[in-house]
């Protein structure tokens, strides 16, 4: 099958609606993923035995089952159980729900780098656990860990193909389509990798930056 420039312009238009799809859905997914992730740094670490132990094992359970599995859970299964979620929303939260699970051991591990006298002084100037947290913990704990969570958006960026298993129209799915109709994959699939890497090479080129110059500040 020859290459035709003729037919890639002709299904263009299809493909960059799957990029903007593609690129909500990596950019949600990461949000949610940074905001949860934090959440769960906090609670492993809460005096409530109960409180940190049955997080631990949800974020071990999170991490031990597949992210595909976790995403036909929230699109297929949570209907029979009364919550419907449309697709993209369920793409979303599935991605989130999953790397916040990587996120967490991230944010605990800029955490336990904070010094005991930071946690002393907060409590030796009775700040509340909120204003510890808010105030002296997390803005001295994420900084430095800044590069690698933006290592994870890469990584949940080139797991958005999976979303086309729960029928998001993100790139992946929207390529398999014209593919289908047309009975040609070689231009569909081929423009896919193109769109993946020039997204991926320049927010690779821009963590290297970020990881230079955290590092110059350690």
């Amino acid at each position: 099958m020859e290459w035709d420039w003729n037919f890639v312009w002709d299904i263009m238009p299809q493909l960059i609606d799957g990029v903007i799809i593609t690129i909500k859905a990596a950019l949600m997914g990461s949000i949610v993923a940074m905001i949860i992730g934090l959440v769960w740094a906090i609670l492993k670490r809460s005096q409530n035995k109960i409180v940190s132990k049955l997080t631990g094992y949800f974020v071990e359970f999170i991490r031990g089952t597949p992210l595909l599995v976790q995403l036909y859970f929230l699109f297929y299964i949570l209907p029979d159980l009364g919550l419907l979620l449309s697709p993209l929303v369920a793409g979303v939260i599935g991605l989130g729900i999953h790397y916040s699970a990587y996120t967490a051991e991230v944010y605990r591990s800029g955490i336990d780098n904070i010094s005991k006298g930071q946690w002393e002084a907060a409590k030796a100037c009775n700040f509340s656990p909120r204003q510890t947290w808010s105030h002296i913990i997390i803005p001295q704990a994420v900084p430095p860990i800044i590069p690698v969570l933006a290592n994870y958006f890469i990584a949940i960026f080139k797991e958005t193909p999976l979303l086309s298993a729960i029928t998001v129209l993100e790139l992946m799915n929207q390529a398999r389509s014209v593919a289908n109709y047309s009975y040609r994959y070689l231009e569909p699939m081929t423009m896919v990798g193109a769109f993946f890497l020039i997204i991926s090479v320049p927010s690779v080129i821009l963590l290297r930056r970020l990881e230079r110059r955290y590092s110059r500040r350690a």
